[in-house]
């Protein structure tokens, strides 16, 4: 009986020492894979960097001539948001090397990545995943740029108070706003920075010309609130109304009908301001999804109809409307 115990004990003993091995060679399999991945994608941003480097040489070359349009190009922006910040800080040449980017999930995609790497300036960027913001302190160009990226999770009562504590104040190059929500809300709000350009997206699906937000509400989160994942920010119109109050001109729109592009009417130097009515640019996007969370790839008339009765503000007279 002892003799059989004993050699169970010993099967089953190379069968665990078995399974080490073979965990072992998982582990070391997809060590060696996760290496490749970040190998690649260093290489990867390596060339988009140096394709853009290129091309801001070439546009210097001309002067920007091809002004505000015509300077759209991506190297890690989402769409040509890259281009048209060179053009800009090209035109504004006494702009503050500072910029605050929000809304940046890993920094992989940005408006700001390259302005960070290309131009070297200082930066702060937030976001509320803390594996996110841990994503990008173990990136390379945490420690070869001046960055500070902050977990939090962004609402109007806070937002002064991130600037506050991470050292932003006062006069910034540029204000970068993406949150697809409370966009117009915490801009709103923001006192502690006074930035020479703001970037903010804008919600096409709700028309060029009612100025209307989602009311605010500090726990929004768009996927949670309508299935179609279209009810979200504010209306070019409503953050055209506040960039006005606020003292800034719209200098147009990216071609992808999500962005727009402020600047503070006190460093226009030359720069021309545009209105709602030409800029809009209704996006191409076709993100809506169905009540199951898949892409339904609806045309621009069908995903305004998906959200229509849903609730706004008209941020002019702060009444309560529906779309």
């Amino acid at each position: 009986m002892i003799s059989i115990i004993k050699s169970f004990l010993m099967r089953l003993l190379g069968i665990l020492e078995l399974k080490d091995k073979v965990t072992g060679l998982y582990y070391k399999a997809e060590k060696d894979r996760q290496l490749i991945i970040s190998q690649i994608n260093h290489s990867k941003e390596e060339i988009l960097f140096g394709q853009g480097q290129i091309l801001v040489r070439q546009l210097e070359g001309t002067g920007f001539s091809g002004g505000f349009g015509g300077s759209e190009f991506k190297v890690f922006s989402q769409n040509g948001e890259d281009g048209i910040i060179q053009f800009l800080i090209h035109k504004i040449p006494e702009i503050p090397r500072t910029f605050i980017e929000f809304g940046v999930e890993t920094y992989l995609e940005s408006n700001t990545r390259f302005l960070l790497m290309h131009n070297s300036w200082k930066g702060l960027v937030i976001d509320g995943s803390k594996e996110n913001i841990e994503n990008i302190k173990a990136q390379d160009l945490y420690w070869r740029f001046d960055l500070t990226a902050v977990e939090r999770f962004i609402t109007k009562e806070n937002i002064n108070s991130i600037f506050k504590e991470n050292g932003f104040s006062g006069e910034i190059g540029i204000l970068s706003i993406d949150i697809d929500g409370n966009d117009y809300w915490v801009w709103e709000q923001i006192s502690e920075v006074q930035p020479v350009i703001v970037i903010a997206e804008y919600n096409s699906y709700f028309g060029s010309e009612r100025p209307i937000s989602v009311p605010y509400n500090s726990d929004f989160y768009r996927t949670n609130v309508h299935f179609s994942n279209l009810y979200f920010g504010a209306s070019l119109s409503a953050l055209n109304h506040l960039a006005e109050v606020k003292g800034y001109s719209l200098i147009g729109c990216n071609r992808s009908g999500n962005n727009a592009f402020f600047v503070r009417k006190d460093k226009l130097n030359g720069l021309t301001s545009v209105p709602v009515s030409k800029a809009f640019i209704d996006t191409p996007s076709r993100e809506a999804r169905d009540e199951k969370g898949n892409l339904t790839f609806a045309d621009s008339p069908s995903r305004r109809k998906l959200i229509e009765g849903m609730p706004v503000i008209n941020v002019v007279n702060n009444q309560k409307e529906i779309i």
